[in-house]
């Protein structure tokens, strides 16, 4: 497989009136073929001093999702698709989203105790719990309505991640029709999936590890900074994740969560890209992204570029975001 690449020269002359020369490198993601630019270092995602466990102690208050209002203010699951109308795996609480994206939404908290929880702090067994409950909504949404078979598994983790409420949570979709990266990921032939995986072992600059059955690298031509991306073959849909398997996802997302801590970061989205179950030869995807940090007059990370033209501009290297998530990963 050819991971193409291309590079940009734009010439200037400075403020000192020197000429200056600065290279823009163009990749194209060997799935999709979207393009992305990789920017020279320019330090556009800065750490913060923001005092976020001050900023949850104020948001707490008269948050729906901790435990004197979860019961009173959340909505509950239709009784077809789970008769107690929420779903509970350990300290996991799922119910129904009260601002739907789909026709079967689902929000789900990794506690209602925890209303500020950073990234250095989301362990294995929050996020296995977490994702057991998903994976039991995807799956009771499936037997009741079988038309709705494109499921997604969901974070915005955050303010800067598009998260409406502090309090930590994932969100669930389950629809008769898919998002548009669902269906394209979904249309990649397998053999080009198998021909990207066995391009990065090879290649080795941005390839974590397989803890199994999990492969983790970071994005060739990535779409949102310091992303990461995790292929499962075998399976094509959140529903079909068994309780090893969701155990092994839920590994590889505290080191990586924990990798973005190490940098310095406090946001990310997170996206579980299901196709219907038993599609043949597509790899249950998954891609995790960094967000600007939480702070007064902070920037967004997402530009023009990014919404307007599809195309991701970030100043972090896929390489260097692999060496040091890459660290957490050594021991797998």
């Amino acid at each position: 497989m050819d991971l193409r690449r291309e590079l940009l020269t734009a010439e200037m002359i400075d403020p000192s009136g020197k000429p200056a020369r600065t290279t823009i490198e163009v990749r194209y993601d060997p799935l999709t073929g979207h393009s992305s630019r990789i920017l020279p270092e320019r330090g556009l995602m800065p750490a913060s001093d923001f005092d976020l466990a001050a900023f949850a102690r104020e948001t707490q208050p008269n948050c729906p999702f901790c435990p004197e209002r979860i019961e009173a203010l959340t909505p509950r699951l239709m009784p077809d698709i789970h008769p107690e109308g929420r779903i509970v795996r350990g300290e996991a609480v799922l119910f129904a989203n009260l601002h739907a994206y789909s026709s079967h939404s689902a929000v789900s908290v990794y506690s209602p105790r925890l209303h500020y929880l950073p990234l250095g702090a989301i362990t294995e067994q929050l996020l296995a719990d977490n994702l057991s409950a998903q994976v039991a909504f995807a799956q009771a949404v499936m037997a009741a309505e079988p038309q709705s078979r494109w499921a997604s598994i969901n974070a915005n983790h955050m303010l800067p991640s598009g998260s409406s409420l502090f309090h930590p949570h994932l969100q669930g979709i389950v629809d008769s029709q898919p998002t548009t990266f669902q269906r394209l990921l979904a249309s990649v032939p397998a053999e080009r999936y198998a021909a990207y995986l066995d391009a990065e072992r090879r290649s080795g600059e941005r390839y974590l590890a397989g803890t199994g059955r999990v492969h983790w690298m970071a994005s060739f031509a990535p779409v949102a900074p310091g992303e990461l991306r995790a292929l499962i073959p075998g399976l094509s849909s959140p529903a079909e994740l068994t309780g090893d398997l969701v155990e092994e996802l839920a590994h590889g997302l505290a080191l990586a969560l924990g990798g973005y801590a190490d940098m310095g970061f406090e946001s990310f989205n997170c996206a579980v890209y299901g196709a219907p179950p038993g599609t043949g030869g597509y790899p249950l995807n998954l891609r995790l992204a960094c967000r600007s940090n939480l702070k007064p007059y902070y920037r967004s990370d997402s530009t023009f570029l990014e919404r307007l033209h599809w195309e991701g501009a970030v100043d972090l290297a896929p390489e260097s975001v692999a060496r040091v998530v890459g660290e957490r990963f050594g021991t797998c």
